[in-house]
């Protein structure tokens, strides 16, 4: 179990096995302006540019080495790059016996280091260090931001899924302390940050590892089941006085009565049943009131209309959407934010079986509308359309979904951004919230002509899709936003970034991301001041 602390102790002087500092990357000379001589110019010489050099926060180890610290980045190759990390024993020359330098990338143009940079850095270096009893973080980390940045990174970069692995002598270990150097340690601001940012990290933690999980051993009821367990571990921690979170769990008899046909619809051919998972936390000096429904799928085949085998496995992935605003709702909780929350989770898994539904099937939502179902692989929209009509009832002042929900929006934006769309406060709400959270989302529109698309069913109000190839992220966006009333409400496709098959990279590990929990979390700390 590794301890965190806050000091403001020297780089150099400390003690730990291991100090990690960060290395920028060389400057660019300004081209010299040209001199007149006699009848002709004369380029001035060009000043030098100025060496890759370490970071802010690693100014006592740069004094340290002296003279000696540019001939040792040049001996290692150290271009500053971001990520690039190496290790070097000290010799004696400051306290730790282990130099670890980390690559930060170019400053932002005023010349500052950005959060994001700092914990992609840490999340790097938590993964280099590997076997040190203790480490000392002197990254750049003068502000609250940065506090918090360094921290998560080296929590979320040093993320490991070893639930069904057979420990082994090999394996890394961690160490028992990290310290986060700061000269603002001392500070109320800072201080909550570092207890903030550990709290984030468990939660986006949590998000993956539901996600890792096989899904086999987490269907839908088992997902339920880990919910419930999780809320009432956090009511039990937050003590008296404090806001707790209620949950109820429909099974698939309280969802048939209560008319919820798309999650019926989509989980009927599995042999373990859908659920809908609804949280609320009320806190008596909300100032707020936001609901948050996020995809569940447990396992996606694609039903009838079922997937190909390859990548077929990291469809366990596609309840991640579920996982962030479950996390996000928890997290909220933890940091007593002042403002309502009601949570929506429907959970299913969408399979193969003679009790599975058919193309050309028509499901009647909650509330009442019916969708034409062409395409079984389109399961999540069916799944969303219930819970949305359920967060209108609440009537929340904005509504936010996440899902996994289109390749399409994969094609469009790459596996590392998330797409967002919907009314173009609440995007902008959402968008601005990613920012401080340091997620890459990116604003996508909702054509008019997609609601005369989605409305084109012969048979019901609805079709679920139209086998237009272009635009399918957007059509499934219009879909949805058939069932919010007219609410102000943001959908945030993740399907690229909330899983990584390749290598770690900064602080995101390969299997699960959880995307979006910082996100939402900023979202609701901006809602519930504003409405103070």
């Amino acid at each position: 179990m590794t301890t965190f602390a806050l000091r403001s102790a020297s780089p150099a002087k400390t003690k730990a096995d291991a100090v990690v500092v960060g290395v920028l990357p060389a400057e660019a000379a300004e081209p010299a302006p040209a001199v007149k001589g006699r009848g002709r110019g004369r380029a001035k010489a060009a000043p030098d540019a100025e060496p890759v050099r370490l970071a802010p926060g690693a100014e006592d180890v740069a004094e340290a080495y002296g003279r000696r610290l540019a001939p040792l980045l040049a001996s290692i190759g150290h271009t500053g790059a971001a990520g690039e990390v190496a290790k070097v024993p000290t010799a004696g020359v400051i306290g730790a016996p282990l130099l670890v330098l980390v690559g930060l990338g170019a400053p932002d143009a005023d010349g500052t280091v950005a959060p994001t940079a700092v914990r992609d850095a840490a999340g790097s270096a938590a993964r280099a260090v590997t076997n040190a009893a203790s480490v000392a973080l002197a990254l750049p980390a003068d502000s609250a931001a940065l506090v918090g940045a360094a921290t998560e990174g080296w929590l979320l970069g040093g993320y490991r899924f070893t639930a069904y692995r057979t420990e082994s002598a090999t394996d890394p270990v961690a160490p028992s302390e990290v310290v986060v150097l700061s000269p603002a340690a001392r500070r109320s601001e800072v201080t909550s940050a570092f207890d903030e940012s550990q709290h984030r990290a468990a939660a986006v933690a949590g998000a993956r590892d539901w996600v890792n999980t096989a899904p086999g051993d987490l269907r839908p009821p088992a997902f339920a089941d880990s919910v419930a367990a999780a809320v009432a571990a956090l009511n039990k921690d937050l003590g008296r006085g404090a806001t707790k979170i209620g949950i109820t769990v429909h099974d698939e008899a309280a969802l048939a009565e209560l008319g919820c046909g798309g999650i019926l619809a989509v989980g009927g051919g599995s042999s373990a049943p859908p659920r809908l998972v609804e949280l609320t936390y009320a806190p008596k000096n909300a100032t707020a009131h936001v609901a948050l429904v996020g995809k569940g799928i447990t396992f996606d085949s694609g039903g009838l209309s079922i997937k190909p085998a390859q990548g077929m496995h990291e469809m366990k992935s596609d309840m991640a959407g579920a996982a962030a605003v479950l996390q996000a709702t928890l997290l909220a909780a933890r940091l007593q934010l002042p403002i309502r929350i009601s949570t929506f989770a429907p959970m299913a898994e969408n399979m193969l079986s003679g009790s599975a539904a058919r193309p050309g099937d028509v499901a009647r939502i909650y509330g009442g509308t019916t969708v034409e179902m062409q395409n079984t692989d389109a399961e999540g929209r069916m799944i969303l359309a219930d819970a949305l009509v359920r967060a209108t009832e609440v009537e929340p002042d904005a509504i936010l979904d996440v899902a996994t929900l289109t390749g399409a929006m994969v094609v469009a934006l790459g596996d590392r951004v998330t797409g967002v769309l919907g009314e173009q406060a609440t995007v902008d709400a959402v968008l601005a919230a990613a920012d401080r959270a340091g997620e890459t989302m990116w604003p996508m529109p909702i054509p008019e002509e997609m609601r005369q698309r989605v409305r084109s069913s012969k048979v019901a109000d609805l079709a679920q899709v139209d086998w237009v190839r272009w635009g399918g992220g957007l059509y499934a966006a219009a879909f949805l936003r058939e069932f919010v009333a007219g609410r102000p409400w943001a959908h945030l496709d993740i399907a690229g970034p909330s899983f990584t098959g390749g290598a770690a990279r900064g602080h995101v590990t390969p299997g699960g991301t959880g995307v979006a929990v910082a996100t939402l979390v900023e979202f609701l700390r901006a809602a519930g001041d504003a409405g103070a």
